[in-house]
């Protein structure tokens, strides 16, 4: 969880918000937690994966997989045991992913005033 909570940080230095991490461990084989934030423009949801995606390289995390790009409506960032997802605040209204894994327990981060 401690490593869920870095990203935050990491999507908070980026004015990403509605930041939620739901714990997938007891319901789901695909992985033990997804962190889903939101951002107003391509541009912002960018700036969120890149800055995920550098600072954890620089830890010598590296991304087992990244999608979304092309749209960047929807960036996911794929660290095995952790997925990110990086909407505009529209794709996240859409897709709902929260209510999807609506049995997971979820942790909303608190956001900086």
């Amino acid at each position: 969880m401690k490593f869920a909570h870095q990203i935050a940080e990491l999507i908070k230095s980026k004015k990403g918000y509605d930041i939620k991490i739901l714990d997938l461990r007891k319901i789901s084989a695909i992985a033990d937690i997804f962190i889903i934030c939101s951002a107003d423009s391509e541009r912002q949801v960018k700036a969120i994966a890149d800055e995920i995606d550098e600072k954890l390289l620089e830890k010598g995390i590296r991304c087992f997989h990244k999608e979304g790009y092309e749209t960047m409506n929807w960036i996911l960032l794929d660290y095995f045991d952790v997925v990110v997802h990086v909407f505009r605040t529209e794709a996240r209204n859409y897709y709902s992913l929260e209510k999807l894994w609506g049995d997971a327990p979820v942790i909303k981060v608190k956001e900086d005033e």
